[in-house]
């Protein structure tokens, strides 16, 4: 038994505990003024983060090998590293990237005789990179911890803008045809539950995606790395999704699947055959409240937007088109209707449920194994964050670009979105013994978005 003080941990986060999943998330805030080191460690210790529990806690495991956290005291220094020396002669991006690269296969850099968070401090690059461990919390909870610290830049007493919920209201006393619809709907509903629970089920245990040059395996995640960053602008992705009356995340997903065909041709022309399916893993917010949480909801304990990891995954496959027959809106429209029918299955909900009883009754060892095979049988994994819609401050300091990461996967190829202030940063991870060019991969993803707005462009 633990000692009286001792939280154990949630399911979710002993599972990121496992060999086999050991995650660490990488916040990258690049900043506008030099960094004063002082200044931040003073930031830290007077921030929302060292309120949480889970900051000042290490993870300890009782005689029987169960994990909680244990209250201790916080000592800043042995959780801020600074990088005084330039990174290298290359640019500020590639360098932080290279760096970034480096932690990505280092999960095991966080010790355990202290909380496990630490932030590093490139000073001659005026960026801060965060780095903590999954079991403490997931991208929303991280991010709005983040962001509980930060001010608006035109307003400084501001915090930053959090997207709010959105409300669906429903006429009551319905007619007949209305009924009949519903009934139809409650009908094609449970047709998708089955159908993607069936295909979760069976690409967790045997379905594989076929071999391609962008494909992992196991052991993949333990292979160097080598990080680009694609840039977007989101009014441009605004502009491409009126043209089928999409979501930003329908045309994440179309920018996703039109840049890989583009980059398939490039590497293999003649080794796939046209139309073949590969495999995403999307990570999907289940909190009640879509988007950002403000800190306090999360901080509640019967809140449904509590603090933690609170997501599911779903299989979002995409098909290889050659690129010079490919029209690139029928991209976006091949990925509205898998979305929007994957929102209708539950398959997110029902993956957090099936992972959160196959630990409940089978224990996290198990866990890992099941979530390790479904990442060795799929291609690549996407996850996006919606950050600050405004320009915003820490401790005084500009933010000009928010960026995450994490640590490698059994997956060649990594793709995690964060936006800011009417842009978005997509890290792009890749094993680079398997994709060793992901400059040119994440120009593909820019080039992607670029030829869909021409072409709604050249409709209006």
């Amino acid at each position: 038994m633990g000692e009286r003080g001792d939280e154990a941990l949630t399911p979710a986060g002993r599972l990121f505990l496992q060999k086999e999943m050991k995650q660490v998330i990488h916040c990258v805030i690049g900043l506008k003024n030099p960094i004063h080191v002082e200044l931040v460690k003073s930031e830290v210790r007077n921030s929302t983060m060292l309120q949480h529990p889970r900051f000042t806690s290490l993870m300890v495991r009782d005689k029987r090998g169960v994990e909680h956290w244990r209250p201790t005291q916080i000592d800043i220094d042995r959780h801020v590293r600074v990088i005084d020396e330039a990174l290298g002669e290359e640019g500020n991006e590639r360098a932080i990237n290279n760096y970034l690269a480096e932690l990505s296969i280092d999960s095991d850099g966080l010790s355990m005789e202290k909380p496990l968070w630490e932030i590093h401090l490139l000073m001659a690059h005026k960026c801060i990179i965060f780095r903590i461990h999954h079991a403490l919390g997931d991208g929303i909870s991280l991010m709005s911890m983040f962001l509980a610290s930060c001010r608006k830049l035109n307003d400084p007493q501001a915090l930053p803008t959090i997207a709010a919920a959105s409300t669906t209201s429903h006429t009551s006393n319905p007619s007949s045809s209305s009924i009949l619809f519903n009934f139809w709907n409650l009908l094609v509903t449970l047709w998708f539950c089955f159908v993607f629970s069936l295909d979760f089920i069976l690409k967790c245990l045997w379905i594989c995606d076929p071999k391609s040059t962008i494909s992992g395996g196991a052991g993949v995640e333990l292979w160097p790395r080598k990080i680009a960053t694609a840039t977007f602008s989101l009014q441009d992705m605004k502009t491409v999704k009126t043209a089928v009356n999409a979501t930003i995340n329908d045309v994440l997903f179309a920018v996703i699947s039109s840049g890989i065909s583009r980059y398939l041709d490039f590497r293999a022309p003649n080794g796939l055959r046209d139309g073949v399916q590969l495999t995403g893993l999307a990570m999907v917010n289940l909190r009640k409240q879509p988007g950002l949480q403000e800190l306090s909801n999360l901080m509640k304990s019967n809140s449904g937007a509590r603090w933690g990891n609170k997501f599911g995954m779903i299989l979002l496959p995409i098909y290889y088109h050659r690129s010079n027959t490919s029209d690139p809106l029928e991209y976006l429209k091949r990925a509205k209707t898998t979305i929007d029918r994957k929102k209708r299955s539950l398959e997110a909900s029902f993956s957090y449920k099936i992972g959160d009883l196959v630990m409940s009754t089978l224990g996290p060892k198990f866990a890992s194994l099941l979530n390790y095979r479904i990442l060795c049988h799929t291609t690549f994994t996407i996850s996006n964050v919606v950050g600050p819609q405004e320009e915003i401050m820490i401790g005084g300091n500009p933010i000009t670009f928010f960026r995450a990461n994490n640590s490698a996967l059994p997956h060649a190829l990594i793709l995690n979105m964060v936006s800011y202030a009417g842009r978005a940063d997509m890290q792009v991870q890749v094993a680079k013994d398997i994709i060793p060019d992901p400059e040119f991969l994440a120009k593909c993803f820019e080039d992607a978005l670029l030829e869909m707005k021409e072409q709604v462009m050249a409709k209006i």
